[in-house]
C-alpha cells in the first residue's frame, strides 16, 4: 500500500513539473510572458515572420477595444520583409491604449512597426496621430505616409529605449490628430523586449568635465551601424533582436577609407565592462580604417553624416576593437562630433588593454535650433601631435540615440519629401489610374513599389560601379551617388591653443590691437555684454561653426550690429578669428559684409559686423519660414554675391580665395543687397610664379571643389565651383546635400549636372519660381551654373565671366532686345560699366583705405600684374 501511494505521489509530481515546464516553454515562445511581447496588431491568430519569430494577436492587450478596428492592407509592397506583422493593422478612430504588464524598474526596448497602406476605405495620407508611452511623448502629428515617402521606404520601424517603469504597467496610447479632418491612427506591430541596463552617463562634447546622466532618460534609436561590415539581422544580435545596418550610405564623399575583417584566429574577449549584449560579435569583427597612406590620411577626415532633429540632446556611442594592431601608440586619432572635439588622442589598445578586447565610448551633444542643416557629423582624424606609428583611425560600430527633453518629449517633425518625388508619384498615379475606384489603391501601391524596387536596384548598381571605379583608380563622370567633397565641420586643425589671444602669447595680441587702432574698432567686453544684454539667448539670431551670433545695439542703442562669439569653452577658432580680422579689416566692398570691430578680453573671441536685417540667402529659399524669393530677387542676389567674389579674386591687392562659399555665407541687408560673409577660412591666392596654393582641405560639405579635395591644391576656381552649387540652389530651392533623398540625388551638384545633360533640369526647378523664369534666361543661367561645376578647374569660367553671364541672364529676363547689344559689347571686350561702380569696392594698403577711382579698377591687376 505504501509503495502504491509513493508511486502515485511521484506520478503527480512528475506531471506537475512537466506541466510547469510546458507552461514556461509556451510562455517564452509566445512572446507574451513578463519578459517580452511580440504583437501583430489587428491579427486574429499568431503568425511567423521571415526570421522565424512568432507574433501574437493584440486583442487581449487593448484597454479600449471600442475605439479600434482590425484591418488588412489592400496591397503588399514587394519590399516588405514579411507579411507578418505588416499586412494586418489596428486602426484607431479615437484615443485608445494598449496595456502591458512589465517588470518594474526594468529598461525596455519598444519597437513600433508601421506600413502606410490602404486599409478598408481609409486614405493612408489621412493618418496623423500621436503616440505616448506612459509619460513620454514618442510621436506627435506623425504621418507614416509622409515619412515613408521622404525616406523612400515601404515600411517604418521606430525603436525606443524606455526608462525603467515603476508601476509595472506600460500604457501605449494612440491619439488621432485633431488638426486634420478625418485623421486616424494605426499600428502594425509592437515589440516590447526586456533589455539590460546598458546606459549610464555620457561625456558632453566640448565640456570634458561634464557628464550627461542617461540612465533616467528615454531614448529613440536613430541609427545603428555595423561600420565596415554588412547588415546584421535581429536573429544575430545577442537575444536583443536589434538590427545593425551597413554604414556606407552615411559616409561622406569618396574618402571612405578601407574595410577589413578580423582573422579567424582573433578571438573577441568580452568582459564585465563590455559584456556581449553591448554589441554582437559581428560588429567587432569588422572595421573601417582610413587607408595605408599616412600623407593622405593627414589631409582628410573619415566622416559620416546623419539627419537629426534640432533642440535635442544626442548620445553617440562608438564601438571599437583593434584586431589589426596590438600596441599602445600605434594608432592614435581624434574624434569629432559636429565640429567639436569629443575625444583627443583616442587609443583603442590603451583603452582596452589588449588586441582582442572591445571597448565603447558614449558622448553627448546638444543640437540647437538655427545651427544650420539638421545634421549630425561624426569624423575621425589621426592625432598628428601624438606621433603614432601609423597615422590612421578605426571604427567598428556606431549608434546614435535621441534623448527626451525636459518635458519627456521625443517627438520630432515629419521629414519633408523631395518635391520632384512627390511630382513624379502624382504624375504616375494620374497616368496609370484605372477607371474603377476599387482598384486605385492597388495600382498606386504597385507603381510606388515598382519605383522603389527599381530605385533600390539602380542604387546597388551605382554603388558597385562606384566601388569598382575606386578600386581601378578611375573615376566615373556620371552616376556618382555620393559627392567627392571634403570635411569642414570636423576640421583637421582643431587643437589650436587659446593662448594666441588676449596677450597670453607674444605678438598676436599686439598685432590685432595695432590693426584695430588703424582699421577697425576694439570693443571692451563690457560694451559687448551691454550690447547683447549679457549674451541673452533671446538675442541669438544664428549659430555657426565659430559660435553663436547675437543681435546687439551699440553706441547708445543707435546702431544695430551682429556679434559673433566663439564658444568660450572651445579651443577652436583662433586661426579663423585672426584671419577674419586680417582679411576684412583690409577690405571694403558693397557686396562684402563689413567688419566693425572685435573683442579679445578674458579669453573671449568676438567679432562685430554690420547687421544684415534679412539674414541668410538659405533662409529665404528653404530651412526657414520666410516667403520664398522671386526669381528676379534670386538672380539679383546671385549677381551681388558674384560681384563680391570677383572683387576678392581680382580687385584686392592680392588674390583672396574665400574657401567657404555657400548660401549661409551670403547675407542680405534691409534692401536685399547680397553681401559675402565669413572669411575665417579665406586664403591668399597664388602669386604670378604659382598656379595654386597647397593647403589642407577645408570648406563645407556639398560645396567643396572635388579637384581641390583630391589634390589639396587651392585656386580661385575652387570658389567658382562652390558658387556653381549656390546657383543651382537658387534655381532648385533645395540644399546642396540632402542624405534623405535617393542616393543619386544626395548631391545637388551631381544631380543637377546629370539632369542638365539629360535635358530635364526644368523638372527639378523650385516650384515657387516655375513660370517666372523666361526660357532664354533659364538656358543662360543653367549653362553658367553647369560650367562652374566642371570637374577640372581649368574648364571652369573665371568669376568675372560668371558675373558677366549672370548680368546677361538678367538682361534676357528683363529686356531680351537689349541683351543683343550687351552680347556685342562682350565680343568687343568692353567691360559692362553696370557691373562695377565707383562705390563698389575699396582696398586697404599700408593701413589706409584706398577707394577705387576707376570704375574698372577691379581689372587693374590684369593691366599691371605687379601687385600679385
Amino acid at each position: 500500500m505504501k509503495d502504491e501511494l509513493r508511486s502515485h505521489l511521484w506520478f503527480h509530481l512528475v506531471c506537475i513539473c512537466l506541466a510547469s515546464s510546458i507552461i514556461r516553454i509556451l510562455g517564452k515562445s509566445s512572446g507574451i510572458d513578463s519578459e517580452s511581447y511580440v504583437i501583430a496588431c489587428g491579427s486574429s491568430s499568431r503568425g511567423t515572420d521571415s526570421d522565424g519569430r512568432v507574433w501574437w494577436p493584440d486583442s487581449k492587450f487593448l484597454a479600449s477595444p471600442a475605439n479600434s478596428v482590425p484591418a488588412a492592407a489592400q496591397f503588399q509592397d514587394p519590399s516588405l520583409p514579411s507579411t507578418v506583422p505588416y499586412m494586418s493593422a489596428r486602426v484607431f478612430t479615437a484615443q485608445s491604449s494598449y496595456k502591458f504588464s512589465v517588470p518594474s524598474r526594468t529598461r525596455l526596448w519598444l519597437r513600433l512597426h508601421f506600413y502606410p497602406s490602404a486599409y478598408s476605405d481609409l486614405d493612408p495620407s489621412n493618418a496623423y496621430f500621436a503616440v505616448t508611452a506612459n509619460e513620454f511623448a514618442l510621436m506627435n502629428n506623425f504621418s507614416a505616409s509622409i515619412t515613408a515617402q521622404a525616406l523612400t521606404q515601404a515600411y517604418i520601424i521606430r525603436e525606443f529605449s524606455l526608462t525603467p517603469v515603476g508601476s509595472g504597467d506600460l500604457n501605449i496610447t494612440f491619439t488621432p490628430s485633431t488638426a486634420h479632418d478625418g485623421a486616424y491612427a494605426f499600428v502594425n506591430g509592437i515589440e516590447i523586449i526586456r533589455m539590460p541596463d546598458m546606459f549610464e552617463q555620457a561625456t558632453m562634447v566640448g565640456f570634458s568635465d561634464q557628464a550627461v546622466p542617461v540612465d533616467g532618460s528615454s531614448l529613440q534609436t536613430l541609427y545603428r551601424l555595423n561600420v565596415g561590415g554588412q547588415y546584421i539581422p535581429p536573429t544575430n544580435d545577442s537575444g536583443l533582436t536589434r538590427t545593425w545596418y551597413d554604414d556606407t550610405p552615411y559616409l561622406f564623399g569618396a574618402a571612405a577609407g578601407v574595410t577589413s575583417a578580423a582573422d579567424k584566429n582573433v578571438r573577441v574577449q568580452y568582459s564585465p565592462d563590455v559584456p556581449e549584449y553591448i554589441a554582437p560579435l559581428d560588429v567587432y569583427s569588422t572595421a573601417r580604417t582610413m587607408g595605408p597612406d599616412p600623407k593622405v590620411n593627414q589631409n582628410y577626415n573619415l566622416t559620416w553624416v546623419f539627419q537629426i532633429d534640432v533642440n535635442f540632446t544626442y548620445i553617440v556611442r562608438f564601438h571599437f576593437l583593434d584586431f589589426l594592431l596590438g600596441k599602445v601608440n600605434q594608432r592614435v586619432f581624434d574624434i569629432f562630433v559636429n565640429n567639436q572635439t569629443a575625444q583627443a588622442s583616442a587609443d583603442v589598445i590603451a583603452w582596452s588593454g589588449s588586441e582582442g578586447a572591445p571597448v565603447y565610448k558614449d558622448f553627448a551633444t546638444y543640437v540647437s535650433n538655427g545651427a544650420g542643416d539638421e545634421q549630425l557629423w561624426v569624423a575621425l582624424h589621426p592625432s598628428v601631435s601624438m606621433k603614432p606609428e601609423y597615422y590612421d583611425a578605426i571604427l567598428n560600430g556606431l549608434e546614435i540615440f535621441k534623448m527626451n527633453d525636459s518635458n519627456g518629449n521625443l517627438a520630432g517633425p515629419n521629414p519633408v519629401p523631395s518635391q520632384m518625388l512627390v511630382h513624379a508619384e502624382a504624375e504616375a498615379a494620374k497616368k496609370f489610374a484605372p477607371s474603377g475606384p476599387s482598384s486605385t489603391g492597388q495600382v498606386i501601391g504597385g507603381i510606388a513599389g515598382g519605383v522603389l524596387g527599381f530605385a533600390i536596384v539602380v542604387s546597388v548598381c551605382l554603388f558597385v560601379r562606384h566601388r569598382r571605379n575606386e578600386a581601378n583608380g578611375t573615376e566615373s563622370r556620371v552616376g556618382k551617388w555620393l559627392p567627392l567633397y571634403g570635411s569642414s565641420r570636423a576640421s583637421t586643425t582643431t587643437t589650436t591653443s587659446k593662448s594666441t589671444i588676449s596677450g597670453k602669447s607674444s605678438g598676436t595680441s599686439s598685432h590685432l590691437s595695432s590693426l584695430a587702432g588703424g582699421l577697425c574698432r576694439h570693443f571692451s567686453l563690457f560694451e559687448i555684454k551691454h550690447a547683447t544684454k549679457n549674451f541673452d539667448e533671446s538675442q541669438v539670431i544664428g549659430v555657426g561653426g565659430f559660435g553663436k551670433v547675437y543681435k546687439g545695439m551699440i553706441d547708445g542703442g543707435s546702431t544695430a550690429v551682429a556679434i559673433k562669439r566663439s564658444n568660450p569653452s572651445s579651443e577652436q577658432g583662433v586661426h579663423e578669428f585672426q584671419t577674419e580680422i586680417e582679411m576684412l579689416s583690409k577690405l571694403r566692398h558693397k557686396h562684402l559684409v563689413s567688419l566693425i570691430g572685435f573683442c579679445e578680453e578674458d579669453g573671449e573671441m568676438i567679432l562685430v559686423y554690420d547687421y544684415m536685417a534679412n539674414g541668410t540667402l538659405r533662409e529665404h529659399m528653404y530651412k526657414g519660414n520666410n516667403p520664398p524669393l522671386s526669381w528676379k530677387q534670386r538672380l539679383e542676389i546671385c549677381i551681388g554675391a558674384a560681384r563680391g567674389l570677383h572683387y576678392l579674386h581680382t580687385g584686392a591687392k592680392y588674390t583672396i580665395i574665400h574657401r567657404d562659399v555657400k548660401t549661409t555665407n551670403i547675407l542680405l541687408d534691409e534692401r536685399w543687397v547680397a553681401k559675402v560673409s565669413d572669411f575665417g577660412l579665406s586664403k591668399t591666392g597664388p602669386n604670378l610664379n604659382q598656379t595654386h596654393v597647397s593647403t589642407v582641405v577645408k570648406g563645407s560639405f556639398g560645396y567643396l571643389d572635388p579637384e581641390y579635395f583630391r589634390r589639396q591644391q587651392l585656386t580661385e576656381k575652387s570658389d567658382v565651383y562652390s558658387f556653381g552649387v549656390v546657383l543651382f540652389e537658387a534655381l532648385c530651392g533645395r540644399p546642396a546635400l540632402n542624405p534623405s533623398l535617393p542616393k543619386e540625388q544626395v548631391s545637388l551638384a551631381d544631380w543637377a549636372r546629370h539632369c542638365h545633360r539629360k535635358g530635364n533640369l526644368e523638372h527639378i526647378i523650385d516650384p515657387h519660381i516655375k513660370g517666372q523664369v523666361s526660357s532664354e534666361c533659364y538656358r543662360k543661367f543653367a549653362e553658367t551654373a553647369e560650367k562652374c561645376l566642371a570637374d577640372r578647374g581649368l574648364d571652369r569660367p573665371s568669376m568675372g565671366d560668371v558675373l558677366w553671364n549672370l548680368e546677361f541672364a538678367l538682361q534676357l529676363q528683363e529686356n531680351p532686345d537689349d541683351a543683343a547689344d550687351l552680347a556685342a559689347e562682350r565680343e568687343g571686350h568692353d567691360v559692362p560699366r553696370s557691373m562695377f561702380g565707383t562705390d563698389e569696392g575699396t582696398a586697404v594698403s599700408g593701413g589706409e583705405i584706398q577707394h577705387d577711382s576707376n570704375p574698372n579698377a577691379v581689372f587693374s591687376q590684369l593691366v599691371n600684374p605687379s601687385g600679385r
